[in-house]
């Protein structure tokens, strides 16, 4: 089939927000829309609450996307909805290892990154000294040509906010995996604290970042202008954060950079699943 054909694809959003009002949510969807309408798809997108209805999506679909979400990637260990999203996940990954085809590609963001790194047991999940807020490098690793960070520079920026984070990576066990690091942090001379790993391919169909891809630098800087988002960032983070957040925002070769490259990368690299043919990066 022609990349120029129209054909239809499905992709499932798994939400992480447990309710909570998240910019992130629309911004995956408009990235999955744009990317759909760019490249002739009839798109099939639909939504699964894991958190507050355990709600998860089958194998029927090409691709999934599992968001950020808000509290603690630890303290979730063992309850019914996180024990529902491992089973969904062991089934994709049953499918992957079977004789099934086309295979089924994750994109794993932020609080789903950590959730993921956790149960696979790859490094320490922490709590941070204190909160990461901003936009901020992230350095990729040499050692390995990752897609889905054609077309980025490096550094590349990136939306940051969490509480969480992976460190102190097993290094043995992400390799019997078959597993690679792909970026970490900036380096913080000022503090004596360990560098968080920021992005990990986890095999060759998952795939996640502990940063924001999906962040909108339109719809971002708008949601820090609002009154009372603008008072939260000045009260918990400082004038200085929130005036430099908004500036670089809008700074094309930044979040604009990032957000039209990774997701629709990860979209290209999954439809080699179920076309006959090579994918280009974004340019």
């Amino acid at each position: 089939m022609s990349w120029n054909e129209s054909r239809s694809i499905n992709v499932a959003v798994l939400d992480m927000n447990a309710g909570f009002d998240n910019q992130g949510m629309r911004c995956i969807k408009d990235i999955v829309t744009q990317w759909a309408a760019q490249h002739n798809y009839n798109l099939n997108m639909q939504e699964f609450e894991v958190r507050l209805k355990e709600e998860l999506p089958g194998t029927e679909f090409d691709v999934y996307i599992s968001s950020g979400g808000p509290g603690s990637p630890l303290e979730s260990e063992g309850t019914a909805w996180e024990n529902s999203f491992f089973d969904w996940l062991h089934q994709i990954e049953d499918w992957n290892t079977s004789d099934n085809f086309p295979k089924k590609h994750v994109f794993f963001i932020c609080h789903s990154f950590q959730l993921v790194s956790r149960h696979y047991k790859i490094g320490t999940v922490c709590k941070r000294k204190s909160t990461s807020f901003g936009v901020f490098p992230i350095h990729r690793l040499d050692n390995h040509e990752e897609d889905i960070f054609g077309g980025l520079k490096d550094p590349f920026y990136a939306v940051d906010s969490r509480d969480y984070q992976l460190i102190s990576p097993d290094l043995q066990r992400i390799n019997e995996m078959g597993a690679t690091l792909l970026a970490i942090e900036k380096e913080r001379m000022h503090v004596p604290y360990e560098r968080a790993v920021m992005a990990v391919r986890f095999n060759d169909y998952f795939v996640g970042t502990q940063f924001h891809p999906e962040a909108d630098a339109k719809g971002m800087s708008m949601y820090l202008q609002r009154d009372d988002k603008k008072k939260m960032v000045i009260e918990n983070h400082g004038e200085a954060k929130w005036a430099s957040m908004v500036e670089q925002l809008n700074d094309p070769g930044k979040i604009l950079s990032t957000y039209s490259h990774i997701l629709p990368n990860f979209l290209n690299q999954a439809v080699l699943a179920f076309e006959n043919q090579t994918v280009p990066a974004v340019a």
